[in-house]
This record gives structure tokens, C-alpha cells and sequence, in this order.
């Protein structure tokens, strides 16, 4: 991991446009290919950033933007999409690498290792007639919590949270890239489970096909609560 702290400005195209002035900021270069943009606020959350799969190439700035003092430009671009994210430096306050190592995933709290254990007993919340491959189910970057099939032979991998942030939604979305990737289980579907929704979650879920489950943590350890589990 590489932590850089800058003075940047940043541009965002494709599927939005979006503009970040001149400040000094945190630049996140991960393993994975990502780049994330923090202020020193806004608690864990980036002001932009760009998901793998992606490449960051550096460029020499144009003459009218050396003249306003940049002094190196950052260009990460999207795989896929082809979005872009450009960064120009100004000045570097603190560069430096890291190795972490691999990192043994999140450790789920009781009520979230329950809700995997039940939902994978309970399958048929999912589809109609579907059948478990198997829970924490491995990718190259961690487990999917459980890949499952529907009646009709088709992967489903399912996400599940205790409350569902668009954060939830984008680990799904690494683990359906490399599920995918695999001629066994493509194409791969994507579901995502929790008790709570966040509504921006949800959009950007539908977005991107993936289909949301609310679970009934009552109701589904046996005791009826009456509310809905399925929208």
C-alpha cells in the first residue's frame, strides 16, 4: 500500500463528472489497483475514488499545467468502464509504501455470523429450489459468505450484513468480477442480504444487477415478527 499526503486536485469522468479543487489530501494507492481520496475528515469514507479493476499510469503535466505549479499527474482508469480518475500533484508532503500482508478478513460479530448460518439453512429465501455450495466460499481477495445454486443449476453469490452500505455493495461487486471469471460458475448472480438497506445501497445494487434480501433475524430463528423479508 502506498500513502501518499499532497497537495491535489482531482477530476472524475465517465459516468459522472465530478471535481475536487486544490487541497492537501490523502492519496490511497492499494494492492488491489484502487486509489481512494481522503480529507481529514468524513470518518472512513473517500471523497472519491476509483474500484479495481484498474491501472494507475503516471504523466507528465502539460506545459499550462506545469506553469500552475503541478508537478506530477495520476491517471487511474477503469478496466471496464473506461472511468477516470486524474489527480494533480502539486507538491508531495509524505510518500511512503507498505506491506500489510494478507489479511485474514473481518471477523463477523454474533448477530452477523448468525445471520450467514441461518440464511445458509434457509436457502430457499434466496430462490425457490436453490441449494448450497458452500458458506465462506474463496476468492483471491476473501470469501463470499455463500455461493449457492437455483433450481435451474444457475451461481448465486450472497453478501450478508447486518445493515447494507453501498461499501457491502462493492465487495460484492469484486466478488461477482472474479466469480465470473471462473466458466464453472458464469455467469454469476448477485444477492445481497442484510436486516437494513440503506437506500443508496440499494440503488446502486439495482444498478448493477444485484438483487437485495432483507432479512427477519426474529423469523428466521423461529420466532414471528410479522415484518416483510423480501422486497
Amino acid at each position: 500500500m502506498r500513502l501518499v499526503i499532497a497537495r491535489c486536485s482531482v477530476d472524475y469522468t465517465g459516468r459522472l463528472n465530478a471535481h475536487l479543487p486544490l487541497a492537501t489530501r490523502l492519496l490511497v494507492h492499494k494492492g488491489d489497483g484502487s486509489l481512494l481520496v481522503h480529507s481529514d475528515g468524513g470518518s472512513y469514507k473517500p471523497l472519491n475514488w476509483m474500484s479495481p479493476p484498474c491501472s494507475l499510469n503516471t504523466e507528465e503535466p502539460g506545459e499550462e499545467e506545469a506553469g500552475a505549479g503541478v508537478i506530477d499527474v495520476w491517471r487511474v482508469t477503469h478496466k471496464k468502464t473506461g472511468d477516470a480518475l486524474r489527480v494533480q500533484i502539486y507538491e508531495i508532503i509524505h510518500d511512503s509504501n507498505h506491506d500489510l500482508g494478507i489479511d485474514p478478513g473481518l471477523q463477523k460479530d454474533g448477530v452477523e455470523a448468525d445471520l450467514q448460518r441461518l440464511l445458509a439453512e434457509q436457502v430457499e429465501l434466496i430462490a425457490d429450489g436453490a441449494t448450497l455450495v458452500r458458506r465462506e466460499y474463496p476468492t483471491a481477495i476473501g470469501p463470499v459468505d455463500l455461493l449457492v445454486r437455483d433450481a435451474d443449476g444457475a451461481a448465486i453469490a450472497v453478501e450478508v450484513k447486518r445493515r447494507g452500505d453501498i461499501d457491502g455493495v462493492e465487495q460484492l461487486t469484486r466478488y461477482l468480477e472474479l466469480l465470473g471469471r471462473d466458466p464453472h460458475l458464469s455467469p454469476v448472480q448477485g444477492v445481497f442480504a442484510a436486516q437494513e438497506i440503506k437506500p443508496q445501497a440499494r440503488v446502486l445494487a439495482e444498478d448493477r444487477g444485484i438483487r437485495c434480501l432483507v432479512l427477519d433475524y426474529d423469523d428466521m430463528k423461529g420466532i414471528e415478527s410479522g415484518a416483510p423479508r423480501l422486497f
